[in-house]
Order: structure tokens, then C-alpha cells, then sequence
């Protein structure tokens, strides 16, 4: 429907905007805790209490990220954990994505357009990804797999960016260097579902379930769309 296309932020806001024509009232708060049971549907911010008789949740899901001090400090200076937001900004510049499943490859793979080098860093011999997956990865020329590794620091600073990797090997211990100027994070997410817990059904994994072909959850009335 865009002839001469439109980026990711313009078309949010442009969504926003037509919805909000109709009547729509935003609250930017934070939900900790709901009530669903009943016709009645309680959302609570704090000591705000939100009713509705219908609720649609597409609270999204969270990347997953190393947890070292390192990467924090360098997130959005070279570290991120969106290849389809942040690739751009890697041209002809060596990348490592760290990850085995097939997030991890598509990634990689999505990012030859535009590094120079694509490494695969991961902390096993082999990769959870499909065949299939595995086999396109492994036919472009600019991806290249590091086995058994870990990352241990990501080098660099805010003003700089990104500068390589410190690794550890998983089997013997042994540290080495990466060279990079991008690192990319493909190790899964964790569904934003925590004021849902005990009050839906949810997977093992915390994603909510919905009926088979459906937006419907466990309860009446309470939808779910999106990557949640």
C-alpha cells in the first residue's frame, strides 16, 4: 500500500494517529497485575485500576542478552539483538552473531548483505538450527562458524563501538580475541507475560496459548496476538 515504501517508525506513528482519529486513549503505564476472571477484566498500574469487558494482550516478547557488564555498556554503540533494525549500520564491516538455532542463521545470513564477515559464534559443536538452515549457511561464502565459544567481554567503548570479542573456549578454558565492529545477539526471547501467569494458560516457555486458529486464550473475553 506505500508506492514509494515507508520506514518501520513512520508507519507506527502513522497507525497510531489513525487510530487514535477514532477514539482511541492511550496510557503509557505499566501493568503488574490483572484480574480476569468474570465479565469484568481488572489491569492494574500501581493503585490505577483499568475495567474492560474484552482485552487484547500483544505485550511482545524480550530478547535474550548475555548478562555481562560489557554488553550493557555497548548496547545501541554495536551490540544489538535486531539484524532487521541495526544491519544497515554494519556495511563492510566484520559482524559476529552469537546464537545456534535458526534466529541465529537467518541473522547471520541477513547480514552478509551488508558486513564484509559474518562470524557465528556458539557455545557448542553443533547448531539446533534445521537442515536446511544449516545448509544455506554454510553454501555463503562470508559466514564463518566459531565452535565451542563463549563471550566472555565485548571489547570497545560507547564513543568507538564495538572493537572484538573476548572468548573462552567451552572445552578447554582458553581465551581468545575476535576481531569485530558488530555483534548481534540470536539466543531467544522470553514472552512479556508475567502479570498473566496463574491467571492464563501458558506454555512451558511462558508464551501464552491460544485456541487452534484462533486469537481466543484459556479465559472468555481475553485475546492474544503477536509474538507473546
Amino acid at each position: 500500500g506505500f508506492p514509494d515504501a515507508v520506514m518501520g517508525p513512520k508507519l507506527m506513528d502513522d497507525m497510531k494517529k489513525q487510530a487514535a482519529r477514532f477514539g482511541t486513549r492511550f496510557e503509557m503505564v505499566e501493568i503488574d497485575r490483572v484480574e480476569l476472571a468474570g465479565d469484568t477484566k481488572t489491569l492494574y498500574a500501581g493503585d490505577r485500576a483499568y475495567r474492560c469487558n474484552a482485552l487484547i494482550i500483544s505485550t511482545g516478547a524480550t530478547a535474550r542478552w548475555l548478562g555481562i557488564e560489557s554488553e550493557e555498556l555497548l548496547k545501541g554503540h554495536g551490540v544489538s539483538a535486531c539484524a532487521t533494525c541495526d544491519g544497515f549500520f554494519f556495511k563492510n564491516r566484520e559482524i559476529a552473531v552469537v546464537g545456534g538455532g535458526d534466529s541465529a542463521l537467518e541473522e547471520a545470513t541477513f547480514l552478509t548483505k551488508f558486513g564484509t564477515k559474518v562470524y557465528v559464534v556458539h557455545r557448542r559443536d553443533q547448531l539446533r538450527a534445521s537442515k536446511a538452515m544449516i545448509e544455506k549457511a554454510e553454501k555463503n561464502k562470508k559466514i564463518e562458524f566459531v565452535w565451542n565459544s563463549v563471550v566472555k567481554e565485548v571489547l570497545g567503548n560507547p564513543e568507538q563501538g564495538v572493537s572484538g570479542l573476548r572468548l573462552a573456549h567451552t572445552k578447554s578454558g582458553a581465551e581468545s580475541t575476535l576481531a569485530c565492529q558488530g555483534l548481534f545477539l540470536a539466543i531467544g526471547h522470553t514472552p512479556n507475560t508475567g502479570p498473566f501467569k496463574n491467571q492464563l494458560e501458558l506454555d512451558a516457555n511462558g508464551y501464552i496459548i491460544t485456541k487452534p486458529g484462533s486469537t481466543e486464550t484459556s479465559v472468555a473475553g481475553v485475546f492474544a496476538a503477536g509474538d507473546v
